[in-house]
């Protein structure tokens, strides 16, 4: 059978050209179709990035425009207003602009040999015999069929074209309803510290974030198990007693909904002639929502192992097993982590967390949580915490909290 391409991939984020970079620059032919008319727009989320986990992937010292502020570390507000924070004495976090970073990896791909087509919208998958062959893409003008060896799937948390492939797209149940705005003329804020603000009141399900971008420009969003995340955004910028005050003359410039995923990877992510990568295969924390940088750990892994698959001309499910093996190993335990973590905080009531916070401040646990340095992979930084006896402490405190204390 003649292929167009040896590899396609469906949509142009960070993830589907992360793929399509570490493809192309082994002189394997790989096609790219993004549904919208340019790269990176719309945009859908903050940026807030791990500096060592771009390290990890190679993607940083990133150009300077991309880059719009760096953060030393957080504070976090319990539903009581209690403020419980830690700031490291070198930089942990950046903000990017997403449309710029998106771009930035499409150019690397494309100036590796990966075609880009866009405007160009995936409509179905196209199958022989049980295996992925294909895809139908609509474009403006027509409708065309594209044949490859490998289908990658990187279609964001629709997860539309999953079912086709024979695999199961994330639970609706963990997918949260979420908003990301920008303000300008923001006051009392820390240019390099992050801000988060837990509360059922204001973002029931997880919380509401401040990412100081400089000049009195901020990042802004929450996300909600329930209920409308607008009517929830207005509610904090008007009502809440921190919050209000800080953005009592804001103006909101940029407002986008969108969707996250907080069930951890779905079970299965490959079949035959097709793998599925970031939010569609829900390889988000689901601790913080922040897909970014697994997403693009798991991208590559599997452009690695679509280009063993081509070169042993196996694409069979079988072979592409592989993927999910080596996702398992890489981050499957942090994973398990985060989710026990997620559900264990879903059962969380507002007068827990003020417990906890309280906690905190009263064992002085900053100065311990500063020598915790990996922050991507919860899994491996709580087994790191626990050796200091203050942290492991505090641990086993929250949960008799958690486990004991009636919930809200």
């Amino acid at each position: 059978m003649k292929h167009d391409y040896d590899v396609a991939i469906i949509g142009g984020g960070p993830c589907g050209s992360f793929s399509a970079f570490q493809i192309a620059k082994n002189q394997v032919t790989v096609a790219v179709f993004e549904e919208h008319p340019q790269i990176g727009v719309p945009t859908h989320c903050p940026g807030h990035l791990s500096i060592n986990g771009l390290k990890r992937l190679g993607l940083y010292p990133l150009p300077p425009k991309i880059i719009e502020n760096i953060f030393y570390g957080a504070k976090f507000y319990s539903p009581k207003g209690i403020e419980f924070s830690v700031r490291l004495n070198s930089p942990v976090t950046c903000t990017v602009n997403r449309s710029l970073f998106d771009k930035y990896i499409a150019h690397l791909a494309e100036k590796s040999g990966a075609k880009y087509y866009l405007h160009s919208r995936v409509t179905r998958l196209i199958s022989d015999k049980f295996k992925v062959i294909g895809l139908e893409v609509q474009s403006e003008t027509q409708s065309r069929q594209i044949f490859s060896k490998i289908i990658i799937d990187a279609e964001g948390i629709t997860a539309r074209l999953l079912k086709s492939a024979g695999l199961n797209p994330p639970e609706k149940k963990w997918i949260l309803k979420a908003v990301h705005a920008e303000v300008e003329n923001i006051k009392n804020v820390e240019d390099d510290i992050v801000e988060v603000y837990l509360g059922n009141d204001y973002a029931p399900g997880f919380y509401f974030w401040i990412i100081p971008k400089k000049d009195g420009v901020a990042k802004i969003g929450l996300a909600a198990r329930s209920g409308n995340p607008g009517d929830y955004l207005e509610k904090v910028m008007k009502k809440h007693p921190i919050v209000s005050l800080k953005l009592k003359k804001s103006k909101i410039t940029y407002k986008k909904f969108h969707s996250i995923t907080l069930g951890g990877p779905i079970s299965k992510a490959f079949s035959n002639g097709f793998l599925a990568i970031g939010d569609a295969a829900s390889q988000v924390k689901p601790t913080t929502g922040g897909g970014i940088i697994t997403g693009l750990t798991c991208s590559k892994i599997a452009a690695e192992i679509t280009l063993k698959a081509i070169s042993s001309n196996d694409t069979s499910a079988k072979f592409l097993r592989q993927y999910q093996e080596r996702i398992s190993d890489f981050i499957g335990f942090d994973m398990k982590v985060m989710r026990g973590i997620r559900k264990l905080l879903n059962r969380t009531s507002d007068k827990k967390i003020d417990i906890i916070a309280q906690l905190y401040n009263m064992l002085k646990l900053e100065a311990a949580i500063k020598k915790v340095k990996e922050i991507d992979y919860q899994g491996k930084a709580v087994i790191s915490a626990i050796r200091d006896l203050r942290i492991l402490a505090f641990l086993i405190y929250s949960l008799i909290v958690l486990s004991l204390q009636p919930g809200r």
